[in-house]
Formats: C-alpha cells, sequence, structure tokens
C-alpha cells in the first residue's frame, strides 16, 4: 500500500511548461541536435489521448501522459470522453493542427456516482489514513483504487471535486486501461473506483 500527503482530491496531470522555442531566423549553422531545448515537434506522436470536445470536422485530443493538447484538423469519428490510442502529426506547413495517422483501441469513459458505500477492504484502508491523507491499491486484474480521508463534514465536497474534475479523472482512467470510474462514500471516506 502506497500512502502519500495530498489534497483531498487527485491533482489533474499538469502539463509540461510549453517548449521554448529556437530563433527561427534564416541562418547558414546547421542546426545544433544537442541544443538545450527541444525543437518543434514535426514526427508522429504515438500515445493514449483523452477526446475533450469534438466538432463535424475536427477534435480536440488531451495526451493523458504528459498532458500536450492536439486540436485535430478532422475528426475520425471520436466523441467526448472517449480514450484512444493512436498516432498524431502536425499538419503541414504551419504544425499549427494534427492529422491522425491511425487509431487503435478506442473505449468510451464514464464517471458514476454509487449509492453504494465503500467495502470493508476501502474502510480498512481508509482507517489508516490520517484525514486529508489518500492511498492507491492495485485491483485483482486491470485498475485501481484510491482511498481518501477527508473531513467528515466534507466527504460531500470532496465527492463534487472528484466528479468536477472531470478531465483530470477521465486521463487517469485511460492511463489505467479502464472503462469506468465509481465513486463510493461515507462521512470521512471516498472511495474513487477505476474499473474496467
Amino acid at each position: 500500500m502506497t500512502t502519500v500527503m495530498t489534497s483531498m482530491t487527485p491533482s489533474p496531470i499538469e502539463s509540461d511548461p510549453p517548449c521554448a522555442r529556437s530563433d527561427l531566423r534564416a541562418s547558414s549553422k546547421p542546426r545544433n541536435v544537442l541544443a538545450p531545448y527541444p525543437t518543434p515537434m514535426t514526427d508522429e506522436k504515438q500515445s493514449t489521448f483523452l477526446v475533450t470536445h469534438v466538432e463535424s470536422d475536427s477534435a480536440v485530443l488531451k495526451d493523458v501522459h504528459d498532458g500536450q493538447v492536439h486540436t485535430l484538423s478532422s475528426n475520425p469519428g471520436l466523441a467526448v470522453d472517449d480514450a484512444v490510442e493512436a498516432t498524431v502529426a502536425p499538419d503541414p506547413p504551419m504544425e499549427v493542427t494534427y492529422g491522425v495517422i491511425e487509431v487503435g483501441d478506442r473505449w468510451p469513459l464514464s464517471i458514476e456516482r454509487s449509492e453504494e458505500p465503500p467495502t470493508v477492504q476501502e474502510r480498512e484502508l481508509a482507517a489508516e489514513l490520517s484525514v486529508g491523507e489518500l492511498t492507491r491499491e492495485p485491483r485483482a486484474g486491470t485498475g485501481e483504487i484510491h482511498v481518501l480521508c477527508p473531513p467528515e463534514d466534507r466527504t460531500d465536497d470532496a465527492v463534487d471535486d472528484v466528479i468536477d474534475d472531470r478531465e483530470g479523472t477521465l486521463s487517469r482512467a485511460a492511463r489505467l486501461g479502464v472503462n469506468r470510474v465509481e465513486i463510493r462514500s461515507e462521512p470521512g471516506v471516498l472511495s474513487v473506483r477505476y474499473l474496467p
């Protein structure tokens, strides 16, 4: 069991700071491939993405590993809250939007608040925590269980925080390769169950 001090809800994934761009003026000198700053992205990128917005002719994907956002120049049939394993690449010449090179696995994600109380195992995990602490426990098979100990009078607020942080919660589900997030609670105990 891993226990970490944290706020009452898991922090959403934070994007890395934007890459600093090197001077784009014409130069006769060859590019220094060992430059300390990353060069502009021109290659294909393969990752797992969360679909955060769609229109008939475009979609917005968030990389669930590094938090980078990619706006697609077309929509290959994606829906909001889908998780998708895909390969994308910048569209020339401006490289502002991205095209989908290949789509692998794709699955819908959901969040639900259960009327069931936390399980015996989850209560036992919570009993070992102090108020404000969080522990993560692998499930047998696929997924994880996160148990938090909010103050008893703020348990409902903690549940709302998890639900309101939809993008962060679903990004975590996509990283774990699960389909749904189930939230159970009772005063002083909150379990966030990432389930297949």
